[in-house]
């Protein structure tokens, strides 16, 4: 098949032409809004053991700041352990100060009191990081386990032990608030990953 001189001359540009840069099939998704944080507060919502954890972004490695767990007895009523979530949450962020919250997305309970329980203290832990004026994020829990571990059904021990290594804890955190820390780590590695699906706003 031939071809005319006009189309014989643009195929000389072109292989005469600076070879372009290669670019990746598709753009870092940064988190919409979202700046890049150094004070992460991840919250593990939960009626009897609500965890959380703070950490502080730095090289080589991000550190802990905080950690703990909102422990509320099984003979308190309920309505006195979401006052207690509130009123810890508050007293974390007045110390600590950080600047943007991420919580663990919802999940499907097969039994409906649980479901209603979950959400009560996920809602009082919601309102009192809200009240602070922090943005709010959710991570899927199979999303964090493969941040952390590298897989999305890892036991609690395996992500707790994980997230010992890397803020270099000297004791394994509890597993609720090994649960928030990861969180919080997570969010740090969403933020700086190639990622078509960014962390989804509350």
């Amino acid at each position: 098949m031939g071809i005319t001189p006009q189309q014989f001359q643009q195929m000389q540009e072109r292989l005469g032409s600076p070879k372009r840069a290669a670019r990746p099939a598709f753009e870092p998704a940064p988190l919409v809004g979202v700046k890049a944080h150094q004070v992460i507060l991840g919250i593990d919502p939960s009626l009897r053991g609500t965890g959380y954890g703070v950490i502080k972004l730095a090289k080589p490695n991000p550190q802990p700041v905080a950690q703990g767990v909102i422990s509320c007895p099984a003979g308190w009523e309920r309505s006195r352990c979401l006052m207690q979530i509130g009123q810890t949450l508050r007293d974390v962020l007045r110390r600590h100060r950080p600047e943007v919250c991420v919580v663990e997305g919802l999940f499907y309970a097969q039994n409906l009191q649980t479901a209603l329980i979950m959400g009560e203290a996920r809602g009082a832990a919601l309102a009192a990081v809200a009240e602070a004026g922090l943005d709010i994020y959710e991570l899927a829990p199979r999303k964090v386990k493969q941040a952390i571990v590298g897989y999305g059904a890892a036991q609690k021990l395996a992500v707790a032990k994980m997230v010992q290594r890397m803020l270099r804890l000297p004791e394994q955190p509890a597993p609720d608030a090994a649960d928030a820390l990861a969180l919080a780590l997570a969010f740090v590695h969403e933020q700086g990953r190639y990622s078509f699906q960014a962390a989804k706003r509350v």
